[in-house]
């Protein structure tokens, strides 16, 4: 009779070595270096039950998300400023149409005070419009791609910024946004409405707060204050 029996009721007749883990992990009792079969936590593949194959559901917002969420791009206001409040820049808005607007009226309406004819209010009124949105037009563009600043966002401690990174609008960008502002101011009828839409965008606009000129020139409006 052969005396070769399993110790210890080893079942498979003998046992594994003391200093290795069982089902062959790693030694110290890590878990497999290949992972589990399947991949789950330690592996690439989903776990049981799992549909997203990642150990949870994606990020909102989905590939290409241009705000970034840790799925798509880099949010580009990391390390910025913070976003200007809308009353900030209303309040920047009101003092720079001060600024144009008094002295044009003034010299516009100086050059007809003798020769002013009621009949022709009308025709005197939309030629002083024309003229405050030209000049307006050429004042923002001149100061935004100076500084990123108006006279009236220095004054409320505001700038205008490129959102890709923080620059000021130099070049094209000061341009485009001064003329999307400012320009619809002469187009009869639709030209105030389109104006009033464009300024009252950054109310309900996500999650950086543009105005219609803002995407058109990729800018945002933050603080200057450090």
């Amino acid at each position: 009779m052969s005396t070769d029996q399993p110790q210890d009721n080893d079942p498979f007749g003998k046992k594994p070595p003391e200093d290795l883990p069982p089902y062959g992990g790693a030694p110290g009792g890590g878990p497999p270096a290949g992972g589990p079969p399947g991949g789950g936590q330690y592996g690439a593949g989903p776990r049981p039950g799992d549909p997203y194959g990642a150990g949870g559901p994606p990020p909102p917002g989905g590939p290409g998300n241009p705000y970034g969420d840790g799925y798509g791009a880099a949010d580009p206001l990391a390390g910025m400023p913070p976003l200007a409040s809308r009353l900030k820049r209303l309040l920047a808005r009101i003092i720079d149409f001060l600024i144009v607007f008094v002295p044009v009226s003034l010299i516009y309406s100086a050059f007809f005070w003798n020769h002013w004819d009621p009949a022709e209010d009308n025709t005197k009124n939309t030629g002083l419009s024309v003229l405050v949105a030209i000049v307006y037009f050429i004042y923002e563009g001149l100061m935004l791609t100076a500084r990123g600043q108006t006279v009236g966002k220095m004054a409320t401690g505001i700038r205008v910024a490129m959102l890709e990174d923080g620059a000021v609008p130099r070049s094209a960008a000061g341009w485009i946004r001064a003329a999307v502002y400012c320009l619809p101011w002469i187009v009869p009828c639709c030209g105030p409405l389109f104006w009033l839409v464009n300024v009252l965008w950054c109310t309900w606009d996500k999650p950086y707060q543009q105005c219609i000129h803002d995407k058109a020139a990729k800018t945002v409006v933050v603080s200057a204050v450090q």
